[in-house]
């Protein structure tokens, strides 16, 4: 018998439809995947489910009876944790404060501080984190370790269904494999998950049943075991698609960026490489191990200590402010979207034109309606799903704003762009978008600095890759002269030990 069954579920936001006529059976002890683009429904259904949002039709039943939460603490009193792709913890709080936020222990109406440290503790043994110390504020930790507890805290609450809306988006491998361990042992103790992500090895490796969305419908559901992964993709987006990674004509050419010995200490202790035109470099490597920290130093957000830095063959001071790293070519993307990377509460077009609003101006105003113009563009060429120009970017699924970060680049015109993680948390459909972008822009000879902690993407898109390890670069090779178990034994410092055997299967994602 299903623990939750929905129902011709429909909810819309104003114009938009998010759901029309969703219907779906969970059953009791089971691992569910959620697949579907960004912008499918994924995320409103989560958020129906946990009382976050009202459906407006349809009905949902928990345990064969009426379910309709009015609010996520009516949700998580009926056993419903859910763990957001967003993470939403209290920065100025520690970790014990934001795993027992709510079902603090307590003696007579004051918290008992030992008892709660222990329930903390006891969560936290699942991960074993180094980073991470119960009583050490959550701002001071990274955002792979704020994802750790983020999914302590939904553990806590003692759930028998636990949504799960891309955990492992911020996580390195061997969190990722704790998580899995875990997810298991949750579903043996008769725990359900209903579980998203964007990667379909993930799915396979953790999921018994599927479901997917599309378009706020859903299109097919079963047994994981009984469909190809070509199948599911084409069930995603409606058309199969072939040639993931475009195929593009190598070609060598001048050096556009030459970095020698830069160091920003304690991330960052030495990193040379060059860039040409034309060129797709990758940087692969742990999180935390320092990729983020190159790409910050090089754009001016963060002031390197020493090193050398060349744009256009022409020495540039390594502590140059980002405005001049953007005057000289520079295009950055943030591997953090949401605080990073977008401007949330401005509209598409002002994001999209902000770092070049010469081109809409005039006499120093903003002319609307050539900003729209101009923003409608990039719009239509990234096939970004929106209602207007003019609306909220926090209004747009993650892929659709993941894209309109692009759109603001390749509207900055920028030869040289350094993009971080890309494609986290992104659905297939807008990772075949991106990587034809990608691949565009090296045939239109810019440079591309690419961060990613997907291997296949790696080998599908660079033609030369290096590996970052604690803080130092490793000399960048063409992509055939690596596999994915060296970039593995490189990225833990295993690089040039014989008697090391790496681990083989699967696709790592470190």
């Amino acid at each position: 018998m299903p623990i939750l069954r929905i129902e011709n579920l429909h909810k819309s936001f104003g114009p938009t439809r998010a759901l029309e006529g969703v219907s779906i059976e969970v059953e009791r002890g089971s691992v569910h995947a959620l697949i579907g683009e960004n912008g499918a429904g994924k995320s409103t259904l989560l958020n129906i489910i946990s009382g976050l949002i009202q459906a407006d039709e349809g009905t949902l039943e928990l345990e064969s009876r009426p379910y309709r939460p009015l609010s996520p603490q009516d949700a998580r009193c009926r056993g419903i944790a859910f763990i957001h792709q967003e993470l939403c913890l209290c920065p100025h709080l520690t970790v014990w404060e934001n795993i027992l936020l709510g079902v603090e222990s307590s003696q007579r109406g004051w918290l008992d501080l030992k008892e709660c440290r222990s329930r903390a503790e006891q969560v936290l043994r699942h991960f074993s984190h180094p980073e991470i110390n119960p009583d050490r504020t959550v701002q001071t930790l990274s955002i792979a370790a704020r994802q750790v507890v983020e999914i302590c805290r939904a553990l806590a609450l003692d759930a028998r269904i636990i949504l799960m809306d891309e955990p492992t988006s911020s996580l390195q491998r061997s969190d990722v494999q704790h998580l899995f361990d875990l997810i298991r042992r949750l579903r043996d103790r008769g725990i359900t998950v209903v579980y998203i992500s964007h990667f379909l090895e993930e799915i396979r490796q953790i999921s018994d049943a599927f479901t997917v969305l599309r378009d706020g419908r859903s299109v097919a559901t079963g047994k994981l075991e009984r469909v190809t992964d070509d199948e599911l993709i084409r069930l995603m987006v409606g058309r199969p698609i072939n040639h993931l990674y475009p195929a593009r004509e190598k070609k060598p050419a001048q050096n556009l960026l030459t970095v020698e010995d830069l160091s920003l200490p304690p991330s960052l202790h030495k990193a040379s490489l060059t860039l040409g035109a034309g060129e797709v470099l990758g940087i692969a490597g742990l999180m935390g191990a320092g990729r983020t920290a190159l790409i910050r130093a090089l754009v001016g957000l963060e002031k390197a200590q020493s090193g050398k830095i060349k744009v256009f063959s022409r020495e540039s001071p390594v502590k140059s402010e980002t405005r001049t790293r953007l005057a000289q070519g520079f295009g950055y993307l943030s591997e953090n979207r949401s605080r990073e990377g977008l401007l949330q509460t401005l509209s598409i077009a002002d994001n999209v034109t902000i770092t070049r609003y010469s081109s809409c101006s005039r006499s120093g105003w903003i002319d609307p309606e050539q900003q729209r113009i101009q923003a409608r563009h990039w719009v239509d060429a990234l096939n970004i799903r929106i209602s207007s120009e003019t609306q909220p970017v926090s209004s747009l699924s993650g892929g659709n704003q993941q894209k309109v970060a692009l759109a603001r680049l390749l509207h900055q015109q920028a030869q040289i762009l350094l993009l971080d993680e890309p494609t986290r948390g992104i659905d297939i459909g807008s990772k075949a978008e991106i990587y034809r972008v990608i691949c565009e822009l090296a045939d239109q000879r810019k440079g591309i600095l690419l961060v990613s902690s997907y291997l296949p993407e790696l080998f599908g898109l660079c033609d030369r890759l290096a590996v970052m390890t604690r803080g130092v670069l490793s000399d960048a090779r063409p992509t055939n002269e690596w596999t994915p178990e060296s970039v593995l034994q490189m990225a833990i410092g295993k690089g040039n030990d014989p008697d090391w055997d790496a681990p083989t299967g699967g696709n790592p994602v470190i």
